[in-house]
């Protein structure tokens, strides 16, 4: 059994095709079927079921999964661990949460980290919460930011931020002292899986709106906009707004919506790059 044995399965596994882990891995297909084969001969158990569509992984591939997928994080991080020069440097890739990548404590923090650390190659990804909670499961980050509630045995929480919530409407038309009725509003929101659409949803649903008028978005610069024009309400965190817009009408929202919390995560294990910790040091800095 060989290390590129482990990855083709794992490849499989996650792909759920030979023919697309062979792509994947740029191997060709033939190859990969007969590592496969091999490697169930030599275990004397089938890893996948065949069917027309793709592969499955039988009751003992996933079992065998488990362990492949700690062996090849332990065999990566072995090699980190020596090569590793004493400084941050190298690639850095951050899952980021478009609710948190427009605060002022991230912008300042992004900047510094810019500014002191010119040798790490940082990436920032866009995701929602859910899919960057499991992009650093699956070792596609480094690290991430989520907002809301997950399982976190796996892993480590380096920041978290507690953010208020708040409801987001136009200036013009709009009576500042009184909370407006949100029943028969359009509503501005982000893709399934962003929590704050969640509790919009489910803030609609309580007051008994089922099928509220959504404008689903990907921006927080595009949800600003459309809230300014007068298109809809959201739900967003305070500390994206600049105190010095005029086109905005902030209210404070039910007591069970009114906070929400960010993490900075990474995988629970024994290596933390050089480029990381500096980065988790530099959000920590502008969150005090």
């Amino acid at each position: 059994m060989e290390l590129t044995d482990l990855k083709v399965v794992m490849a499989i596994m996650e792909e759920g095709s030979i023919s697309r882990a062979a792509q994947r891995l740029d191997y060709v297909q033939s190859n990969v079927t007969a590592r496969v084969r091999k490697l169930e001969s030599e275990l004397g158990i089938q890893l996948f079921n065949r069917h027309p569509k793709g592969v499955t992984p039988t009751e003992k591939g996933l079992a065998f999964s488990k362990y492949a997928l700690d062996i090849i994080r332990m065999a990566e991080e072995a090699v980190m661990a020596v090569r590793e020069p004493d400084y941050p440097s190298g690639p850095l890739a951050i899952g980021i949460v478009e609710t948190f990548a427009s605060s002022d404590p991230f912008i300042k923090a992004l900047s510094e980290f810019q500014r002191h650390y010119p040798e790490v190659a940082l990436s920032l990804i866009n995701g929602t919460s859910p899919q960057n909670y499991e992009k650093v499961l699956n070792r596609q980050l480094d690290g991430a930011f989520f907002t809301g509630d997950f399982d976190m045995s796996l892993l480590e929480i380096e920041v978290e931020i507690r953010d208020k919530v708040v409801l987001l409407t136009a200036a013009e038309g709009q009576d500042s002292s009184e909370i407006p009725s949100i029943a028969n509003a359009a509503w501005v929101v982000f893709p399934k899986g962003c929590p704050f659409r969640t509790a919009s949803e489910e803030w609609l649903r309580s007051e008994g709106t089922l099928n509220a008028n959504l404008i689903e978005i990907s921006t927080m610069e595009m949800m600003l906009n459309c809230v300014q024009a007068g298109l809809g309400f959201a739900l967003v965190p305070e500390s994206i707004i600049s105190r010095a817009d005029n086109r905005l009408c902030v209210y404070p929202v039910p007591k069970r919506y009114q906070y929400a919390t960010t993490r900075l995560v990474r995988r629970k294990e024994q290596f933390r790059s050089k480029a990381f910790a500096a980065f988790a040091k530099c959000v920590k800095a502008e969150l005090r």
